[in-house]
């Protein structure tokens, strides 16, 4: 029987903890720094690349059989490098390959490089070149992007050349982001569908689960400012077999080869953000890890082994296997605290998760929660809570989410009304 480390804290790893936990080969799942969700929380006190060295003593101490990586600033900074090196087995890839995520306009130049569909672009490392581009461009929107790490909420889509202007001035001049936004990426804005694609790789062979679809911005209709991600719903309906078939032979399989053939292979989950238009997918961006939220809704439905698929992908070898996967749909609304992305408060006491256990097909994954020292789950992150519920219908899954939304209750929650909207108007 094994036992797994997962690394992260966030609603994709207690997803990743509680469908690890359901495998027959798996014994123990133990989670640092983890959340009041997760289980067997690890308390080591280490920062920066210090976790990578405690981490992988961890590990080795306790015979940990495969340590499980959910959050892309450890993947970039390359503790997967620091764990095979000490022959530990990891799944994630190395600080190299994370560079689709960790680096857009490195990931921008390999998709030109390899002929894989995307927007047109250019890359500015200057304040003052970018703003000269800018002021040459044709009025229209315009997507301005920080070319590092940003939470998820370095992408803006700009309605005009001025916004497009303040925003090159917020990330290189103003520091919005940090150092992610010592590099900036103007690009075309696409038309089209939204949707997403997690792929395990064993560095040749891609292995997809189901699609799904984000929902970025704070309010309803997709309106107001990013987010890490309000909710997401599985399968995307927009994502077709025939779309899938040319992602697969446009995207991916392009993709493990150049990645192959620049001296990286690409093992651990691919994220394939697409914007589909026409029956034509391009790649909106590439994540170097599992999506969140989009992980709450497509774990629910995966019916193979969760550990055998990691654990064959991080060997390197999944020539054997194929996966599986639940019919039906499933849908996760994020609960936030009032004023994310922006400012909030925490240390609200959460009430009513109990309520939740006795619903067939509903789950409730910790995200921004801790436990205080009366023994009381409460918030400490904007976003807090992701309810899950799978059912045979979209419609059906998120009348069911919502269900669960209402029993939970903290002080200044927050949530989008109108997740899976797209994919009810397809049905209807």
């Amino acid at each position: 029987m094994a036992e797994v480390l997962l690394v992260g804290s966030g609603g994709r790893e207690h997803a990743l903890a509680v469908f690890l936990a359901r495998s027959s080969q798996v014994e123990r799942v133990v989670t640092w720094p983890g959340n009041a969700g997760t289980p067997n929380n690890l308390a080591m006190d280490v920062t920066g690349k210090d976790n990578f060295e405690a981490l992988a003593d961890y590990a080795e101490q306790n015979r940990i059989d495969l340590t499980v990586v959910g959050p892309e600033a450890f993947l970039c900074a390359g503790i997967v490098n620091t764990f095979k090196r000490r022959g530990l087995l990891i799944f994630g890839p190395t600080e190299e390959a994370a560079r689709l995520e960790g680096d857009k306009a490195f990931a921008r130049s390999f998709m030109k490089k390899h002929g894989i569909p995307h927007p047109d672009f250019s890359v500015f490392f200057e304040h003052d070149e970018a703003k000269e581009y800018l002021l040459s461009h044709q009025e229209g929107r315009i997507v301005v992007k920080a070319s590092g790490l940003a939470g998820g909420k370095g992408s803006l889509v700009c309605e005009s050349i001025q916004q497009a202007l303040e925003a090159v001035e917020s990330m290189m001049s103003r520091k919005q982001f940090g150092s992610a936004g010592d590099k900036v990426v103007i690009e075309e804005y696409m038309e089209g569908e939204e949707a997403s694609i997690l792929i395990l790789c064993d560095g040749r062979k891609a292995l997809y689960l189901a699609s799904s679809q984000d929902h970025k911005q704070i309010y309803d209709g997709d309106r107001g400012p990013n987010t890490g991600g309000m909710g997401a719903y599985a399968p995307a309906p927009v994502v077709t077999e025939n779309i899938l078939k040319r992602v697969d032979e446009d995207i991916v399989q392009p993709t493990l080869r150049g990645m192959s053939e620049e001296g990286f292979p690409y093992q651990g989950c691919l994220y394939v953000g697409l914007m589909i238009s026409k029956g034509e997918p391009r790649v909106v961006e590439y994540n170097c890890r599992f999506g969140d939220p989009e992980t709450q809704a497509v774990l629910p439905l995966l019916r193979s082994d969760l550990f055998e698929l990691l654990y064959a992908a991080s060997e390197g070898d999944l020539r054997d296997i194929e996966i599986a996967c639940h019919p039906g749909s499933a849908c996760c609304v994020i609960m936030v605290s009032e004023g994310y992305p922006g400012k909030y408060e925490n240390g609200k006491v959460i009430k009513g998760l109990n309520k939740l256990e006795s619903i067939d097909g509903l789950y409730a994954f910790h995200a921004g929660t801790t436990i205080n020292e009366r023994g009381e789950i409460i918030s400490s992150g904007g976003r807090v809570l992701g309810v899950t519920a799978m059912d045979a219908t979209i419609e059906e899954a998120v009348k069911k989410a919502y269900l669960g939304v209402e029993k939970v209750q903290f002080a200044n929650r927050y949530f989008r009304r109108d997740i899976g909207h797209r994919a009810m108007g397809r049905t209807q």
